[in-house]
């Protein structure tokens, strides 16, 4: 049987989990429709996405339209949960971005649908809410077009918008404005279609308009555009035929060598690892080993399949379905399962949280069991960044928004029995070098106190380029093993650059290698003090990469944002001084009849406090869409985030000073 895993995308309150609930309904497989301010969705199954009303978790239910088997994935819409959707991407072969017909094109709309257009994920638009009042579907057809792809076309009308009674009329042959669109659509992208419609416009039949659309679907070429609710039905029954039509199925090949990709990572009751694998090729059966990642090949020891609203006990998953597999236990998001396709569901396809906070756990005598926590929640969330100082005791994560902070202080609490409190969120920032620096450290000088000699020159690269690893040595000058070490804890160590942020961005060349081979005693016994170590690489390596960094320079950047913000014009005078006042640089100011659009740059740190100004400064009129553009050098101080334990120039002196004490080795 065909597959297509199907993604369901909105801005938060679309009715992104709503329309889920009535698709789920109308294909019968549940019998009662679900409510998310009843709290009785099938796909919000946390206890705090039942309180708030809002998805937090990815998920996962299964039906079958006609010969296909639809997987839909709910993923969040709140933009504090941004990396739930990221995971998800990698999966898809179709998506349905829900947008509502009061509020329209909102920020969240813009972000999802941009990098559904990078990423050539067929995708139709569906305009939800057409029975609340306000409603404009026909306005916002207009703005989606105008603000998110022009390559859409209305696949009906909607007649009583903003009433109970609104109802929706699917467009059809006689209807001559739709067909010219077809047209317009698919013979301006296709010449041999443009070629016979010149010669003999009544070439394009009604039924080939049609196939053409959908081929260009399938290609992401064109964004069809459906309307109605997710509360009354209206609409939907169209949306699901459009959905069978116009999105492209897959039959994946069973028999190929296994290849798929983890893009979750859940616990079950007892605390175990499960895995959700997309599987691309291949069959996996209970009891294989399947490689993982960079892991040895793991024994699969149960598989749980989505199927028919929910996911059953199955002894086999094959090529194009989803499913939950145990004894992944060294799993990560991103890995691939067995031979990788180069389509990972890790692919960085939105920004990296721009805050962070301390986490603060209630009573001391939680810090192990508030660690073993954020551990599991890291799984799930590898973006939160997990960090823990020893010395002072504090564990750091990332972070998208404050509502995010509200989600894991209520997980600790609820899941874990852990109490928690936060520190004041502050701005993530990075470092980028700013020349070329070189040291070296060789074995038997002092002051080197280890067993090895490195040498590293770092150079910056270019923006995105992450960091890189060369030899500039002989690579049988020493054993892989010492070579493994050093690249290793590089990485490790640019994590916190001079002033203690993450160094993203450089090329690290080993310049000088050597060690003291291993050694014994005339009675055979191995001598740790004349033989070198891995352990010596590691210890050395940040010492010298750091003293290399120095020479080199760093500058600290910070993340800055586009803003675009929509203010009734009688507002203007006062508020561009205000927005000077908090540091927002307005680089464009354009007036819309009786409003002006302000667009410009925003420091990430002060995004939070603009949104609470903005409605005293607007008289609650103003909207407010940002998203981040890049990191800018940092104005003034650099500000500073290092700790003993991370920062190898603290080390250094310390070493340094043992040797100096106790007279070298």
């Amino acid at each position: 049987m065909k597959t297509l895993n199907l993604g369901i995308l909105a801005h938060v309150d679309a009715g992104k989990t709503s329309l889920t609930e009535r698709l789920l309904h109308d294909v019968g497989v549940t019998d009662q429709l679900g409510s998310v301010d009843a709290g009785s969705t099938r796909t919000d199954t946390l206890a705090l996405e039942r309180q708030r009303g809002i998805t937090i978790r990815s998920a996962v239910v299964s039906f079958v339209l006609d010969d296909v088997t639809v997987n839909l994935i709910d993923t969040p819409g709140h933009p504090d949960f941004i990396a739930e959707v990221e995971r998800v991407l990698g999966v898809l072969d179709g998506a349905v971005l829900v947008i509502s017909a009061v509020e329209g094109v909102q920020p969240q709309t813009r972000v999802l649908m941009r990098t559904l257009r990078r990423l050539r994920i067929p995708t139709l638009i569906f305009i939800n809410k057409v029975d609340r009042a306000g409603a404009d579907p026909e306005r916002v057809v207009r703005a989606v077009a105008e603000k998110l792809t022009e390559a859409v076309v209305a696949m009906g009308s909607v007649a009583a918008a903003g009433t109970r009674g609104a109802h929706c009329t699917p467009y059809g042959p006689a209807d001559v404005a739709f067909t010219d669109r077809l047209v317009d659509l698919v013979a301006g992208q296709d010449d041999v279609l443009l070629a016979d419609w010149v010669a003999d416009p009544s070439s394009l039949s009604y039924p080939r308009l049609r196939r053409a659309l959908a081929a260009r679907t399938a290609r992401a070429l064109v964004q069809p555009v459906f309307a109605g609710s997710a509360i009354t039905g209206a609409g939907v029954d169209a949306l699901i035929a459009g959905i069978t039509e116009l999105l492209p199925t897959v039959q994946g090949d069973v028999d190929a060598p296994v290849s798929g990709t983890v893009f979750a990572i859940e616990r079950g009751p007892a605390g175990e690892k499960i895995a959700l694998v997309r599987l691309f090729a291949g069959t996996i059966r209970v009891r294989d080993r399947v490689r993982v990642g960079a892991a040895d090949a793991a024994l699969v020891t149960a598989v749980r399949v989505v199927a028919d609203g929910a996911d059953v006990v199955a002894s086999t998953v094959e090529a194009g379905h989803i499913a939950r597999l145990w004894g992944f236990t060294d799993a990560r998001i991103g890995d691939p399962v067995g031979v990788p396709l180069g389509r990972a569901g890790a692919d960085r396809h939105f920004a990296p949280p721009t805050l962070e906070t301390v986490v603060v756990p209630a009573r001391s005598v939680d810090r192990v069991a508030l660690h073993a926590a954020l551990v599991q929640l890291a799984e799930q969330d590898p973006l939160i960044n997990l960090r823990q100082d020893d010395r002072q005791h504090e564990i750091t994560v990332s972070l998208y928004g404050e509502v995010q902070k509200e989600v894991i202080q209520a997980t600790l609490a609820d899941d874990f029995g852990v109490g928690v409190t936060f520190r004041e969120t502050s701005t993530v920032h990075v470092e980028r070098v700013c020349g070329v620096g070189s040291a070296v450290e060789v074995i038997a000088v002092a002051p080197n106190p280890f067993l090895a000699t490195v040498g590293l020159r770092v150079a910056p690269a270019p923006t995105g380029a992450g960091v890189s690893f060369r030899l500039g040595v002989e690579l049988g000058s020493m054993p892989p093993a010492f070579f493994a070490a050093v690249e290793e804890t590089v990485r490790r160590t640019l994590r916190q650059g001079l002033h203690g942020w993450e160094v993203p961005d450089c090329e690290v060349t080993m310049t000088h290698a050597g060690y003291w081979a291993r050694q014994s005693h005339s009675h055979g016994t191995f001598d740790k003090s004349m033989s070198s170590t891995a352990g010596d690489f590691r210890n050395l390596t940040p010492l010298v990469l750091m003293a290399a960094l120095t020479r080199a320079g760093t500058r600290v950047h910070e993340p800055v944002h586009r803003f675009r913000l929509e203010v009734p014009g009688d507002v203007l005078g006062t508020l561009l001084p205000a927005l000077t006042r908090l540091n927002v640089v307005p680089t464009d100011t354009v007036g819309q009849g009786s409003s002006y659009l302000v667009s410009g740059e925003i420091p990430a740190g002060l995004v939070h406090a603009l949104e609470r100004r903005l409605p005293a400064l607007t008289r609650g009129e103003g909207v407010l869409e940002t998203e981040f553009d890049s990191y800018r050098p940092v104005r003034g101080p650099a500000p500073a985030r290092a700790r003993w334990d991370s920062n190898p120039l603290d080390r250094k002196e310390y070493l340094l000073a043992i040797v100096r004490r106790v007279g070298g080795r």
